[in-house]
């Protein structure tokens, strides 16, 4: 009996009635259901999404940002209701809530009344982290509230963004309008700068004129320092010519009785007015050489001296009020004082013109006398007559001088007021003139530092701040470089329900199919004859249940296989290597070990990484993970249907038949002892069936 005899006579008695045709179809088609129907129930979940019942509440009262009237909860409902990304429906808190417990909603999404008075407050000095609610109920499906999780936080990127972006456009925009101040300003500070030069150069001026014009007050000062003590000794003189004049004038009485003596008391007398003449005459020259002086003492016209330092100020300047104030009353001082000395001067030197015009008639009138003496006693009573208008003038001189002396004080303190103010507005001018030096160092310093910070702000325009808003509010865009994809969820898992499907598969076909042949152990005694004859059959029926899966998988389900022929290959080795442990099991065990190939499935359904990365596993399972054969079939899959590493699938297909090469190798142990003898555990009645 050979192989092929084999597998025909197990085919044949597979077949051989109609409730067995019936139960070999049935089991053929369980890892078709199995794998089909799985990966048709999750071929792509998410592209249903929008079928998932969800209730948004918008509760946002709104908010007032630059003077406008903001509702950010009412933007982001209706973007999640025209998005349609799941079943929305706006609603109530309280239908809300309550329909997440009932079930009529898997999750609600919440905007409290604050939401957007806490997004507007981060311009504010107490800014509020704004807050999205969200409620699920895991009852209603615990896969449903985590994608509830990813749904918020798309609806919180996508608040973030929009707010980030108005938030980054106002910044750009302040920015560019600090820039074009700063141009504004730099360009003001320019003309302050030039401004300040010409100022500089105007009070200079003004502070070389206050120096002549305080060296001349103290000239005058120092010149009219001795008048007061020379009037005082004019005003005695004067004093004595009055009271010789009365004297004169009451002698004259008796002057006819001593006419003898009176010339040569004449020629004294006109001796001693004539010297008296002389002195007035110096004095009045020398008053009058002060009227040069005197007369340069004009006032001063405070508002001239405003309006022509603001006419130096740079465009737009002025002075202050204290500054004004101040330079008026430096002026009017100084006016006051010029006036006061030049008053004092002229008082002073009317006073003399008297006392010279005076005396000078004093002289005439006794040269006249000294001329007349010898003929006096002729002319006694004309002389009598000119005594008396000699007494009348020397009482007039000496109420000049008095009046002079009188005045002296007043116009050396006058003249010594002008001095200090003069001093003092020449100390102002010097002081004005470093001022607009320091002002106009200091605004071309400016302008220099203003032009410096506005090019340090890149120039922008409405379009560029745009597009700097979006990328500061979302800077970093995740970009997909898929080395292998797999087309959707349901091709995700395919890989796995795949081996699981082959699994099954050989499980159930090693319900109705014997191991190995019994009697052909007794008859042909050629082990390894029995043991191909007894795999082939279930491998070849596994390569029809693997074909006709790949064919639901692409072309019922459309999901991507790159590399078809790789993928159908591993599917049947996976196939044929599943049959092979499962039969090694059968043959060591019988009946126990077909229950041990169920345990060792569902030990694999864990361990294969099939769903969750295998990394994420407990330490021993993670250890089976590696020992285990549908690992590499699952893996094996994945490169091939996703056009990933095929190195990596042949070296998974080794590791496969590796598996396949040791159970059978353990079959045909087994096989080749029971056709040398038999054992009591051989011919003990089967456990299960």
């Amino acid at each position: 009996m050979t192989t092929t005899s084999l597998v025909r006579a197990e085919l044949a008695r597979l077949t051989a009635t109609p409730l067995a045709r019936l139960a070999f179809i049935a089991l053929m088609i369980v890892p078709l259901l199995y794998g089909g129907a799985y990966l048709w129930a999750n071929r792509d979940p998410y592209a249903k999404l929008d079928q998932i019942p969800a209730a948004i509440v918008n509760q946002d009262a709104g908010a007032t940002r630059d003077g406008d009237h903001v509702n950010y909860g009412k933007d982001v409902a209706k973007q999640a209701l025209d998005g349609g990304d799941f079943k929305w429906t706006k609603t109530t808190a309280a239908d809300a809530r309550s329909g997440v417990r009932n079930g009529t909603y898997d999750f609600v999404v919440t905007i409290p009344h604050d939401f957007s008075e806490s997004l507007v407050s981060a311009q504010s000095d107490t800014p509020k982290r704004a807050e999205l609610v969200l409620t699920t109920a895991d009852t209603n499906s615990y896969l449903a509230s985590t994608i509830a999780g990813q749904a918020g936080k798309t609806l919180r990127t996508a608040v973030a963004e929009r707010v980030g972006k108005q938030a980054a456009s106002t910044l750009l925009v302040g920015l560019a309008d600090v820039r074009d101040s700063l141009g504004d300003a730099a360009d003001g500070a320019g003309q302050l700068a030039s401004g300040a030069a010409s100022a500089v150069s105007g009070a200079n001026a003004l502070a070389d004129g206050t120096g002549k014009l305080a060296s001349g007050a103290a000239t005058l000062a120092s010149g009219t320092a001795a008048l007061p003590a020379q009037t005082a000794k004019l005003n005695d003189g004067a004093q004595q010519v009055a009271s010789g004049a009365s004297s004169l004038a009451s002698g004259l009485a008796t002057a006819q009785q001593q006419t003898a003596a009176l010339p040569a008391q004449t020629a004294a007398l006109d001796s001693g007015a004539q010297q008296v003449a002389d002195g007035n005459r110096r004095l009045a020259e020398k008053v009058d050489s002060f009227s040069p002086d005197v007369a340069a003492l004009q006032p001063i016209d405070p508002d001239a001296v405003i309006a022509g330092i603001e006419k130096n100020l740079p465009q737009g300047a002025t002075l202050t009020d204290a500054q004004r104030a101040q330079i008026t009353a430096a002026v009017t001082q100084v006016n006051g004082a010029g006036a006061s000395a030049k008053q004092t001067y002229e008082m002073t030197k009317s006073s003399v013109d008297q006392l010279r015009d005076g005396s000078a008639q004093v002289a005439a009138g006794t040269s006249a006398l000294a001329s007349a003496a010898p003929t006096l006693s002729s002319g006694i009573a004309s002389a009598a007559s000119g005594a008396s208008a000699l007494s009348s003038g020397a009482s007039q001189v000496a109420g000049g001088t008095s009046q002079l002396a009188a005045a002296a004080p007043a116009l050396s303190s006058g003249a010594s007021q002008l001095s200090t103010g003069a001093a003092s507005a020449d100390q102002g001018a010097k002081s004005l003139a470093s001022g607009l030096t320091k002002l106009q160092s200091g605004s071309s310093e400016l302008a220099t530092k203003l032009d410096q910070g506005r090019t340090k702000i890149p120039a922008s325009t409405a379009d560029t701040r745009s597009a700097q808003a979006s990328v500061i509010s979302d800077p970093v865009k995740v970009g997909t470089d898929d080395i292998a994809k797999a087309s959707n969820y349901g091709a995700g898992l395919a890989p796995f329900f795949i081996s699981l499907a082959a699994w099954i598969g050989m499980y159930a076909l090693f319900l109705i199919l014997k191991p190995i042949s019994k009697r052909a152990i007794t008859a042909v005694r050629k082990p390894l004859a029995v043991v191909f004859g007894g795999w082939l059959t279930p491998v070849l029926l596994g390569l029809v249940q693997m074909v006709a899966l790949f064919f639901i998988v692409r072309f019922a389900l459309d999901l991507d296989v790159v590399h078809a022929g790789g993928t159908i290959a591993v599917m049947v080795l996976a196939s044929a290597t599943f049959a092979a442990v499962i039969m090694a099991l059968n043959v060591l065990l019988g009946s126990v070990g077909q229950f041990l190939g169920l345990v060792l499935m569902l030990v694999q359904l864990v361990t294969a990484g099939g769903t969750f990365p295998w990394q994420t596993l407990p330490g021993p399972l993670a250890a089976l993970h590696f020992a285990l054969p549908m690992t590499y079939s699952v893996d094996a899959i994945r490169q091939t249907m996703y056009g990933g590493n095929l190195g990596t699938a042949w070296s998974d297909a080794g590791v496969l038949l590796c598996w396949m090469l040791g159970a059978l190798l353990v079959s045909f142990v087994v096989t080749a002892r029971q056709t040398r003898s038999r054992t009591l555990r051989d011919l003990r009645p089967s456990l299960i069936g």
